[in-house]
């Protein structure tokens, strides 16, 4: 596998889908609310979304109880976390420990200078430094690459998205038209498949960003294997000791879904199957 081709594919994919979730939104926008409609749902859409960019680390770190790790304690993860940080040519992320023996981690912050690293207790204690370095790099890698300004504007598109099938599916509800049957349907179809087809773009640039997080922290340690077995044991300790903490909905953040250990339906997925992504290390030559 070519590491520089795989990675140009990958972000060729994010540009593809967010080029569609602009088209399907300009279509459906035209198709119910005219200019004027979408206009206000785009506000409101940018103005929820932007809070999110600028303040959903601190809104996650206090959902999940983390706490900044003890430099003492914690020496060796400073040490990792710079030595990586200095790789990417990056600054040293804040660090946090997030209280739960379920092996996870996720990186936030709306830009490099702002971001943070966050390591559950358990995958301090399940991982070797090697292992570890791998995750570190992976999440770091997401930091480097932009990727909580890429999915927040994915998000905001989504959005506005949704909230154009919804005034489409009350309007086929409660529209005034005498005459009105086919355009009932239409705009039905337009409500619900709509909504659904941008979640399912939404997700798939989640899963394409994932997939670029692994290919770049590989890079940046010149060696997939420590990455690929640290994903094997994620997903079984996710399987174990599944989160209690926090909110389905952040799921997308952490390196593996920390609420299941499988997906069943891939397109509603926030990650690749781990059995791909680490087949996908496994082939990276360096």
């Amino acid at each position: 596998m070519q590491k520089g081709e795989t990675m140009f594919n990958n972000q060729l994919k994010t540009i593809l889908f967010i080029s569609i979730l602009t088209g399907l939104l300009l279509g459906i926008g035209q198709l119910i609310g005219g200019k004027a409609g979408l206009t206000i749902a785009l506000i409101f859409a940018v103005g929820f979304n932007g809070l999110m960019y600028f303040f959903s680390h601190k809104i996650v770190l206090f959902m999940y109880k983390a706490k900044e790790a003890d430099k003492t304690k914690y020496k060796e993860l400073y040490k990792a976390v710079r030595e990586i940080a200095d790789l990417a040519v990056i600054p040293m992320p804040k660090v946090y420990i997030i209280p739960t023996e379920q092996a996870n981690a996720f990186a936030s912050g709306r830009n490099p200078k702002n971001a943070i690293v966050a390591c559950t207790e358990g995958i301090m204690k399940m991982l070797t430094h090697e292992e570890l370095k791998g995750v570190l790099a992976h999440e770091i890698s997401h930091v480097k690459n932009r990727d909580i300004l890429i999915t927040t504007i994915a998000a905001t598109v989504a959005g506005v998205i949704s909230y154009l099938g919804a005034m489409a599916r009350w309007s086929a509800i409660f529209g005034g038209d005498d005459d009105r049957g086919s355009n009932v349907i239409e705009l039905l179809v337009i409500g619900i498949l709509t909504p659904l087809l941008a979640l399912v773009i939404q997700l798939a640039i989640s899963r394409s960003r994932e997939y670029l997080a692994d290919e770049s922290g590989a890079k940046l340690l010149g060696n997939g294997e420590p990455l690929a077995r640290a994903l094997e044991k994620i997903e079984a300790s996710v399987k174990h000791n599944p989160m209690q903490l926090g909110n389905p909905t952040t799921s997308s953040l952490f390196i593996a879904n920390p609420f299941k250990s499988e997906n069943l339906f891939v397109l509603l997925s926030t990650h690749p199957a781990t059995s791909k992504r680490t087949a996908k290390l496994r082939a990276m030559r360096f």
